[in-house]
C-alpha cells in the first residue's frame, strides 16, 4: 500500500530595497515575516507606510514588532504607527545601539498572521503579547517586557523580568517550559553580563529547564526608551498533538553555550505537520573551546560566524535560502559593508536581514548574527 504523503506548507519569499517578506501559507491561515527598511533619504515614515500598505493589502494582524534606531524617535515613531494603524494591539520593542546617537531608524521587523484570530495578552493594563492557534499548537509571542522597578539594582531588574515572563505565560495556560526562543536586550551589557547570566541560570534551575528545553536566545547590548536594565521578548509554543517535535540543535563548530556558563541552546528546531522552523541563537566568532576567535579582525570574525551558522543550517538540511528573518549586530555599524562583501564573495542569496548597532556580550567580539529559517516538509 502506498504511504500517504505528508502535507506541505507553501513558502514564498519577496526581497526588495524597502520590504522583505517571507510568507508561510498553511491550511487555514498565513504567517508573514516582514522586514521593512527606510527609503534612501532615511525617511522612517516611508518605512512604516510601506509596512501599513502590506498589512492592509493582506488583511493581516500584527502579532509583534521590533524597531531599530534612536530612542529619541520613540514618541514620534509610536505616534506615526498609531496614525497608520489606529490602536496598537501588539508589543513594540524599541531598540537602540550605542552608536553616534543620530536621530534615525534603521529598520523594523514584524511578525503577522491572517485568516486566524489572535488574542491579546495583557499585564498591568498593557498589551504585552498575542496568542494564536492552529491545528498543531498554541503560539504566544511576548515583547517589550520590562522590570517592574528600574530603580533597583540590575540583577533584581533581571529577576523581575523573568518573573514577569512567567506570570504572562501563566495567563495563557503556559509556563517557562513552553519557551523555545528568547531575546534579551541588555543595557550596558559589558558591565554586568556575568551577573545577568547568574540570574538567568538560577531562574532556569528553579524552572527545571536543564532537564527540559533550554531556549535558543540572543543576548545583545542595546538601550531602550524606558531606561531599564533590560527589555525582553519570547516565543512560546504549546503543542496540541504528536505531530509537533521541539528539540535543541547543537552547533557542529562550537561547544554548548552552557559550557561557559551562558544558559541557552545554540538553536531550536520546531517540526510541525507541514513545515519546520529553525531558530538559531545569536551567534558570534566563538572557537570550539569557547574562546573568542580572530580577536581584532572583524572580517575574519564575520567569516567565522557565518560558517558556524551555515553548519547549523546544514545539520538541519537547510541552506541560506531558507532564511525567514535575520538580524546582524555590529559593534561598529560602519563594518556593515564587510558582511555584504562576505555574502557576495560566497554567493549567498538575498536574505530578509536587518542591520543594527549593538554591543556584543564580550568586549573582543565585533559581530553577531541571529537567523530564523523555515522549510516545508517533503511532499
Amino acid at each position: 500500500m502506498e504511504q500517504s504523503k505528508r502535507p506541505s506548507a507553501d513558502i514564498s519569499k519577496f526581497i526588495s530595497d524597502n520590504l522583505d517578506v517571507v510568507s508561510v501559507s498553511r491550511q487555514g491561515f498565513n504567517k508573514f515575516y516582514i522586514n521593512a527598511h527606510p527609503n534612501k533619504h532615511n525617511r522612517f515614515q516611508y518605512m512604516l507606510e510601506t509596512l501599513s500598505t502590506f498589512i492592509q493589502a493582506h488583511n493581516a494582524a500584527i502579532v509583534s514588532q521590533d524597531v531599530y534606531g534612536s530612542c529619541k524617535l520613540h514618541r514620534q515613531g509610536m505616534a506615526a504607527l498609531k496614525k497608520l494603524f489606529g490602536q496598537i494591539n501588539w508589543p513594540v520593542t524599541w531598540l537602540e545601539g550605542y552608536g553616534p546617537g543620530e536621530k534615525t531608524l534603521t529598520g523594523t521587523q514584524v511578525y503577522a498572521v491572517s485568516q486566524t484570530n489572535i488574542e491579546h495578552v495583557k499585564l498591568d493594563g498593557q498589551i504585552i503579547g498575542n496568542t494564536f492557534e492552529d491545528k498543531d499548537a498554541k503560539y504566544c509571542l511576548l515583547g517589550n517586557l520590562k522590570p517592574t522597578d528600574k530603580t533597583v539594582p540590575k540583577n533584581i531588574q533581571a529577576r523581575q523580568t523573568f518573573e514577569k515572563m512567567q506570570t504572562a505565560l501563566n495567563l495563557v495556560g503556559m509556563d517557562f517550559s513552553n519557551i523555545v526562543r528568547t531575546w534579551l536586550y541588555i543595557n550596558d551589557i559589558l558591565a554586568w553580563y556575568d551577573e545577568f547570566n547568574k540570574v538567568r541560570t538560577e531562574f532556569f534551575e528553579e524552572q527545571n529547564l536543564f532537564r527540559k528545553l533550554v531556549p535558543a536566545s540572543t543576548g545583545i547590548g542595546v538601550a531602550n526608551p524606558a531606561g531599564t536594565a533590560l527589555i525582553t521578548e519570547l516565543l512560546a509554543i504549546k503543542p496540541k498533538n504528536q505531530n509537533v517535535l521541539i528539540r535543541p540543535i547543537t552547533s557542529p563548530l562550537q561547544c554548548p553555550a552552557v559550557d561557559y556558563k551562558s544558559s541557552f541552546s545554540r538553536a531550536v528546531e520546531i517540526t510541525l505537520s507541514d513545515h519546520r522552523r529553525l531558530y538559531i541563537s545569536g551567534t558570534a566568532s566563538i572557537a570550539p573551546n569557547g574562546k573568542t576567535a580572530h580577536i581584532g579582525n572583524v572580517e575574519k570574525q564575520i567569516a567565522r560566524t557565518m560558517e558556524v551558522v551555515q553548519a547549523i543550517l546544514e545539520s538541519c538540511k537547510m541552506t541560506w535560502d531558507n532564511t525567514s528573518r535575520a538580524i546582524a549586530y555590529f559593534k561598529n555599524i560602519d563594518n556593515l559593508p564587510l558582511l555584504d562583501k562576505y555574502c557576495s564573495k560566497n554567493s549567498l542569496p538575498p536574505m530578509p536581514i536587518a542591520a543594527a548597532h549593538g554591543e556584543i556580550c564580550r568586549e573582543n567580539l565585533l559581530f553577531e548574527i541571529e537567523i530564523d529559517a523555515v522549510a516545508a516538509n517533503n511532499k
